[in-house]
């Protein structure tokens, strides 16, 4: 966090107030002293909507929320979460993220240094990415209704390829693809919570995916779908393709990549790494001849891309080390609450 570096929060202001969500004049201290700095426009001049270059062509628009206990996790935070996790969707159809805006759901008597290192992270982040965030706003809630800080972001993004990205692109025999090891996100905030004890120095894969997918594009491979592994995990991943796809799927146990301070710890708890949360992992499908150039050119990125599987049949099947295939189940209810 000592990298971290933002313009001072407004003088005497020690925590969020109601008042800084109210329109007032602390509200208007914080816009002005506190994002203004930290984001734009350059001339001060605050509009009710931005202003995008008309030639943009197509256009790829998402939002999001993001909700984390704790705000600050090993390998990140979730100001960086907003933006990696708003870019990574717009890259899952190929699209170059162009603006963001970023909407702050605050709780009565947040430290404000603690709103001040949210805030450097997100400008930090944006800037990795290389995409302004062009709008915003700010809400305050009663104290003990918030936890903390909720952040939403939407983004736009410019498409420039002409490829239909999606489940229904996907064809029998695809091979499926996987950007590294899985898992680590899920595993790094349950025990940066301590509640069970767990220790691990594990970091979550938190990043953005925009550079790998556009070197797959460069390399003119001909990408069928693209889904980023968040919530639900590789499972939930490969259910809702197959459905859109009406497809079945295959995948080897033994192919899947999990770092072995993953495996342990869901063992250890009961948990399916393949139902964990990621940050900066996704699935890729394509046809079959064009797998191994795609997976150098993620290894290159990420060493432990790996390919899994395949399209087949009309069942999502996990075939074991043992060489058997069973159902690849979802998984049930909510094991990690405030994980993204």
């Amino acid at each position: 966090m000592d990298s971290f570096a933002c313009p001072l929060p407004p003088a005497g202001d020690a925590m969020v107030l109601l008042g800084h969500g109210g329109g007032g004049s602390l509200s208007q201290r914080l816009i002005d002293q506190l994002l203004v700095p930290a984001f734009g426009p350059a001339d001060g001049v605050l509009l009710d909507a931005a202003l995008l270059p008309a030639e943009a062509g197509p256009l790829a628009f998402t939002t999001d929320s993001y909700v984390v206990r704790p705000l600050f996790f090993p390998g990140g935070d979730i100001g960086s979460l907003a933006v990696f996790g708003t870019v990574n969707d717009l890259a899952m159809v190929g699209a170059s993220a162009l603006a963001l805006s970023l909407s702050l759901i605050l709780e009565e008597g947040l430290p404000m240094p603690l709103l001040q290192q949210v805030v450097a992270s997100i400008r930090l982040a944006a800037q990795r990415c290389g995409v302004p965030v062009v709008t915003g706003d700010t809400k305050v809630v009663e104290r003990g209704k918030g936890d903390g800080i909720y952040i939403n972001t939407a983004g736009i993004g410019r498409v420039d390829h002409g490829l239909q990205i999606g489940p229904k692109a996907v064809r029998s025999g695809d091979a499926i693809l996987v950007s590294g090891d899985l898992g680590r996100h899920g595993v790094a905030i349950l025990a940066a919570r301590q509640e069970l004890g767990f220790r691990t120095e594990l970091r979550s894969d938190l990043a953005p995916l925009q550079e790998p997918v556009r070197a797959l594009l460069a390399a003119d491979l001909e990408l069928h779908c693209l889904r980023d592994l968040t919530r639900g995990g590789l499972a939930s991943a490969l259910h809702e393709i197959s459905r859109g796809a009406g497809l079945g799927v295959l995948v080897r146990e033994n192919a899947i990549p999990i770092a072995p301070e993953v495996d342990a710890a869901c063992e250890l708890l009961g948990l399916d790494p393949l139902a964990m949360a990621n940050e900066g992992r996704f699935v890729l499908f394509l046809p079959a001849h064009q797998a191994d150039q795609a997976l150098a050119v993620l290894q290159r990125f990420q060493p432990s891309a790996a390919s899994i599987g395949c399209v087949q049949g009309e069942a999502v099947l996990l075939e074991t080390s043992l060489g058997l295939q069973r159902r690849l189940e979802l998984g049930r209810g909510e094991s990690l609450p405030r994980i993204c």
